[in-house]
């Protein structure tokens, strides 16, 4: 009951990237580089491991960003002629890559992380990817003509990295979908849809983020202008609910969510938000138990499982490191309190 882990990425270490940035730039490049990928994954592991938590993460350490993670491994795609693009429907620029010809992966993508995360952790490990619909609001389409169309092209080039993941011995899958929460209507229609492709065939358990984002400006300035209620949930949470996805993974401490929709995930595994990224301040044992036990007005115990609302990459390390005990403790205190 409880079981903890968080959403996925973690801060990089000043030694291997630019630190509290959500686009850093390496340190070190070549094998360097790939060996501070290394000790930066295995520090993160023993921290999650030493904080408590019960599944653990590659902390995405190997990685400049969440989605071009992925995108760096994938045939088609112009890195060296970015241009800027507003994403999450322009709430913030960025500058992002062009998709100029037909979607094929290089290779496998996150073998080196994965399988090195699997070596070092008897823990449950969970590995993210980003969602094919949130990809697609991240790059510049100069090919397809058809965010449809190039969304089921993504959607199968995940699924194949996925099943490859699994064979790495991964336990728990996780797709990033952070513009679900955007584009609500065309989540509900297609995106749901997409993210089954990309899950398709998979038998270890499947998940689904989908927050408001990062503790970063842009975030916190849009979050100011969604009001006292923020619905964005109701639209997706049905369509979800329908899916194949097992596990729904959302944001709940100080956000302005009304706590009855998660509701709407009858009958899957909630992940609940129980520590805010968008702050600073650790949250105490306290703080996080009563967060849990809000959650278990609308989330049976054996489906509830503490989680950060979002990634923890910009933050400051020290902070995240005790923010990550304070998940654990919290999770402990609630089961204290129930039994």
């Amino acid at each position: 009951m409880f079981a903890t882990s968080i959403a996925g990425s973690l801060p990089k270490p000043a030694w291997l990237a630019e630190t509290h940035k959500l686009w850093p730039q390496w340190k070190a490049e070549g094998d360097a580089l790939l060996q501070a990928k290394a000790d930066a994954t295995l520090l993160w592991i023993k921290a999650q491991e030493d904080a408590g938590l019960d599944i653990v993460c590659d902390g995405e350490q190997a990685r400049q960003h969440f989605v071009h993670g992925f995108l760096e491994q994938v045939e088609g795609i112009d890195f060296q002629n970015k241009v800027t693009m507003g994403i999450r429907n322009n709430r913030y620029d960025a500058m992002v890559p062009q998709v100029v010809a037909p979607l094929r992966l290089k290779g496998r993508v996150h073998a080196f992380e994965a399988q090195l995360a699997r070596a070092h952790t008897k823990k449950k490990l969970k590995f993210t990817l980003p969602g094919p619909m949130t990809i697609v609001d991240t790059v510049a389409d100069r090919f397809y003509g058809d965010k449809v169309k190039m969304a089921f092209a993504f959607a199968e080039l995940l699924n194949q990295e996925a099943l490859a993941l699994q064979a790495d011995g991964v336990d728990i899958i996780q797709f990033d979908e952070p513009a679900f929460n955007v584009y609500m209507q065309e989540a509900a229609e297609w995106g749901v849809q997409a993210l089954e492709r990309a899950a398709q065939g998979l038998t270890c358990t499947t998940a689904v983020h989908i927050c408001y984002g990062y503790g970063i400006k842009a975030n916190t300035d849009w979050k100011s202008t969604l009001g006292d209620e923020w619905r964005q949930y109701e639209t997706i949470f049905p369509a979800l609910a329908q899916s194949r996805i097992d596990q729904v993974s959302l944001e709940c401490i100080h956000s302005h969510v009304p706590p009855h929709l998660m509701q709407l995930l009858a009958g899957k595994d909630v992940l609940v938000g129980v520590i805010d990224v968008a702050t600073e301040v650790v949250e105490t044992p306290e703080e996080v138990a009563d967060t849990i036990a809000r959650a278990l007005e609308f989330v049976p115990k054996e489906r509830l499982f503490p989680c950060t609302n979002c990634g923890l990459a910009p933050m400051d390390r020290n902070i995240a490191w005790r923010k990550l005990q304070a998940l654990a403790e919290g999770a402990k205190l609630a089961k204290e309190r129930l039994s």
